[in-house]
């Protein structure tokens, strides 16, 4: 009995050393295979979040444009331009004396008759861009009224309009040829985007930047805002009708006398109907193993290749400006 047992025990007492050896290069290759889909899990979640980011900003920029040149040409209850009295006209850019900023030009505010308008690959407004402006890259304005109506508020650049007529003021009175019951009020609203080289909010990184029309201390004024970091050039094209038949005969870049009521090459009646646009958006920070070796042309400007570690995204969308149409 007591051999038996002293047998038993003999053929318990552990692992070999080859069979630890083979257990620990089982382990190990396993602690491997885990190790290398955990890598390659965290590679691929970076690559998928670089990828979101970028096109997160191409659609948070894109979709801020958008709102402001679909309703373009807006002045609350009609879409005539030339019937909103105060409005800049030829040789005079503010008739009714309005408190209108000029830091962007004598016009900037009140040419109601061009709703949108623009300069092709300069930035040429009279007021200063935030940073250096992007080379190559173009200007847009917009000019329209708020969608609802507003509360009336003396010192803000407001329009009265009926379906027939309209009255810049900013008195905080409604205008004595139109009545509170057949017309409404809006704000008067003028934007220009362009891009600049380097945003406040991540240094050295070129972001969507927007000129626009507000009100501090009950005075009108132009205030410079940051839109979205990311936004490395915006294109722009617009599409014209010189028929006045509601349809795109030909495009034009921002700045074509075409459409332009004060210009030499004006054709009389020609509207703007639609706005192609184009954003180039950059990641924010370098990433190792990107290559950028494709050769951008957005619009009608060629950016070439631009060789660096920047994931980069060109979206483009053409806008209808729903008000333009006769």
């Amino acid at each position: 009995m007591m051999h038996f047992m002293r047998k038993t025990c003999r053929h318990q007492t552990g692992l070999t050393l080859v069979e630890l050896m083979v257990a620990l290069a089982i382990g190990s290759f396993l602690m491997i295979g885990a190790l290398q889909i955990y890598n390659q899990s965290r590679h691929a979640f970076v690559i998928n979040e670089s990828i979101a980011r970028v096109q997160e900003t191409a659609q948070f920029a894109m979709d801020t444009i958008e709102a402001d040149l679909r309703m373009a040409s807006n002045w609350g209850r009609n879409s005539r331009s030339l019937a909103v009295e105060g409005r800049s006209i030829l040789g005079d850019p503010n008739p009714n004396g309005l408190p209108a900023p000029t830091d962007c030009g004598a016009d900037w505010a009140l040419n109601l008759a061009l709703p949108i308008d623009g300069d092709n690959n300069i930035y040429a407004l009279p007021c200063a861009p935030t940073g250096d402006a992007q080379l190559n890259s173009d200007v847009v304005t917009v000019r329209r009224a708020s969608v609802a109506p507003v509360p009336l508020e003396a010192g803000r650049l407001q329009i009265q309009t009926t379906r027939v007529q309209g009255q810049l003021f900013s008195n905080g009175l409604i205008p004595s040829s139109f009545s509170a019951t057949d017309s409404a009020t809006h704000n008067l609203i003028v934007n220009s985007y362009y891009v600049s080289q380097t945003s406040d909010l991540i240094p050295n990184t070129p972001t969507l930047r927007r000129k626009t029309l507000t009100m501090v201390a009950g005075v009108p004024v132009i205030q410079d805002l940051e839109i979205a970091p990311g936004v490395e050039n915006i294109q722009l094209q617009f599409g014209i009708d010189v028929n006045n038949d509601n349809a795109v005969d030909r495009y034009v870049n921002p700045g074509d006398p075409i459409y332009n009521p004060a210009a030499a090459g004006y054709i009389p009646g020609a509207r703007v109907l639609t706005a192609r646009v184009w954003l180039l958006v950059r990641g924010i920070n370098i990433e190792p193993g990107i290559q950028d070796s494709r050769n951008y042309q957005p619009g009608d400007v060629v950016l070439g290749i631009q060789n660096d570690n920047y994931r980069r995204m060109q979206v483009s969308k053409t806008i209808l400006l729903r008000n333009a149409r006769t």
